[in-house]
């Protein structure tokens, strides 16, 4: 038994010195760029390191070569799975196993090629300390706006999106492989970062772009279009001058910051004011995107890095302003102007219901192409409705007018303190050039007033005058008969003739009054007419001003 460890012993030195010389001799770094330990290592077997001892090795040993699995050579393990766990060497991390030989008359390409995917294991995070952090440096360039859904608060772009890291495991020297210093490979055989967009509501029609660039540092970029069909809270009260402001934000699904860190490509300022891809020719305009960097964790979890990029866009206002702002203020232009018709006529009556009539229809024409939220209501909504109730309320204030006027028969005379308050306060308030007219009319009907009430003082005759000659003969009264003039008083054709004077002075007494008291009205009307007219004016006026005011500086700001 002694004899036989003693002799095991003795054969362990040659093996050691050969161990030795093979590490020495196949890891001499890129002045060789061959591998020739791995050459002699034993034969492959379907796909794998045979599991067996190099030459040399003593037969009595071979129960003990169990003890040297941290040597990643014959262990038993598959070849297939890489050295960088096992091999006590860190030269050798990253190396093919003994199951690859390269081909020395293969293109450089192909050799870089097999040389890196022989025994890549693309579902491990390609880092040989798991300690170290991947990080992840993106960048996103706005293409376009393809469309924005207010209804349903989604926001869909375009863009090119670019994204890079460093993998350990996919370097080489370029001197060994004809100076080669990147070369794209297929992005299903490598480790991608999972990097998602928290915002996204629907898959989008993204081409597929199947390959990316490695360096032969490790760094690998992977570029490709996206896209987005995003959520987007959507604010339409200043519509169609209103600015969005929409998120994209970039983390992954999965791994911690820990793991996955995440930073930006390019400077904040340059990713602000790029332009340079964006198609600026449709209805929205983009101002600029900022960026934002920011950890993230839910209940005392672990935290997870996200990168924000808002993207500030907006509308253009010209369509919206020719096809409904412009048609609604030259109705409501039309709608003042009308004020100008005389109001004792029936006309303006007709042109006001016609204008809201027109009204009514240009709401139901534009009404799919304002925006519907359940949110809320655009200010241009507000602005069309209340466009229409001024002209009821103009519709409303003509009708009085007209009623005011065209009455007067059934109308008693104005009352003073209407004469006070509206023909000569608000005649002196409106500048109302003929208030002399007004003075003049309001004394000849209060003469006309006070003659109607001393009746019998100003349409009596005399006694012989309004006396009937019929009621004298029943009197038994009878007079001789004068000279002519005597007898012309006392006939009874000029009885007659007197009555039927006193009737027609009668007759046009009273409708002198009714004219004055016409008059009057009329002058009540015109007056207020004037009043309620200014009146609307300086609210459409003022309303006016104040919404151009507002989408003023909601345009520029």
């Amino acid at each position: 038994m002694v004899l036989a460890a003693l002799t095991a012993l003795l054969s362990l030195l040659p093996l050691a010195s050969m161990l030795q010389d093979t590490v020495r001799r196949g890891w001499q770094g890129p002045a060789s760029c061959t591998q020739p330990a791995l050459a002699s290592l034993p034969a492959v077997r379907g796909g794998s390191v045979a599991p067996g001892p190099p030459q040399g090795w003593p037969q009595a040993l071979l129960p003990w070569s169990f003890l040297c699995p941290s040597l990643g050579i014959w262990g038993g393990r598959s070849g297939s799975q890489d050295n960088s766990a096992t091999a006590p060497f860190p030269a050798l991390a990253g190396t093919p196993r003994a199951s690859w030989v390269p081909d020395p008359d293969a293109p450089a390409l192909l050799r870089l090629s097999d040389s890196l995917l022989a025994h890549y294991r693309k579902g491990t995070r390609p880092v040989r300390d798991w300690r170290t952090t991947t990080t992840v440096a993106i960048d996103v360039m706005v293409y376009a706006i393809l469309s924005v859904d207010e209804k349903n608060q989604v926001l869909t772009t375009y863009i090119w999106y670019r994204q890079h890291w460093t993998d350990e495991f996919l370097q080489w020297d370029p001197a060994c492989f004809d100076n080669i210093t990147q070369i794209s490979l297929p992005a299903e055989s490598i480790w991608v970062p999972d990097i998602l967009i928290n915002e996204f509501v629907d898959v989008g029609k993204s081409p597929d772009v199947p390959y990316v660039y490695v360096r032969h540092h490790g760094e690998v970029q992977n570029l490709k279009p996206i896209q987005v069909v995003t959520a987007c809270s959507l604010d339409i009260y200043n519509f169609p001058f209103d600015v969005q402001n929409c998120s994209l934000t970039f983390t992954s699904w999965l791994h911690n910051i820990r793991d996955i860190n995440l930073s930006l490509w390019r400077t904040p300022e340059l990713v602000k004011f790029d332009r340079s891809i964006f198609m600026n020719q449709g209805e929205w305009e983009l101002l600029y995107v900022l960026s934002h960097f920011q950890e993230f964790s839910v209940k005392s979890s672990d935290s997870y890095a996200e990168m924000k990029f808002y993207v500030v866009i907006r509308r253009r206002p010209l369509f919206y302003t020719v096809s409904l702002l412009l048609p609604s203020i030259f109705l409501m232009v039309m709608d003042i102007v009308g004020f100008y018709l005389p109001p004792n006529s029936g006309e303006r009556v007709s042109f006001k219901i016609t204008l809201l009539l027109g009204y009514s229809v240009f709401l139901i024409i534009v009404s799919d192409t304002l925006p519907a939220t359940a949110v809320g209501t655009p200010l241009i909504g507000i602005y069309f409705v209340v466009c229409m109730a001024l002209l009821v309320i103009s519709l409303t204030e003509t009708i009085l007018i007209v009623r005011l006027i065209h009455n007067q028969d059934l109308q008693p005379h104005v009352p003073n303190w209407v004469k006070h308050l509206l023909l000569e306060r608000a005649a002196v308030l409106l500048c109302i050039r003929d208030r002399k007219k007004f003075s003049q009319s309001r004394a000849q009907s209060s003469d006309i007033s006070r003659h109607v009430e001393n009746n019998d003082s100003t349409a009596k005759l005399n006694h012989y005058g309004c006396e009937d000659p019929r009621e004298r003969e029943v009197a038994g009264g009878t007079r001789p008969t004068p000279a002519f003039g005597t007898l012309a008083e006392g006939s009874p054709l000029m009885y007659s003739i007197l009555h039927e004077i006193t009737t027609i002075r009668q007759f046009l007494e009273k409708r002198d009054e009714f004219r004055d008291v016409a008059r009057e009205w009329l002058q009540v009307g015109y007056v207020l007419d004037v009043l309620l007219f200014r009146a609307y004016l300086v609210a459409v006026l003022a309303y006016t001003i104040t919404l151009g005011a507002l989408w003023s500086v909601w345009q520029y700001a």
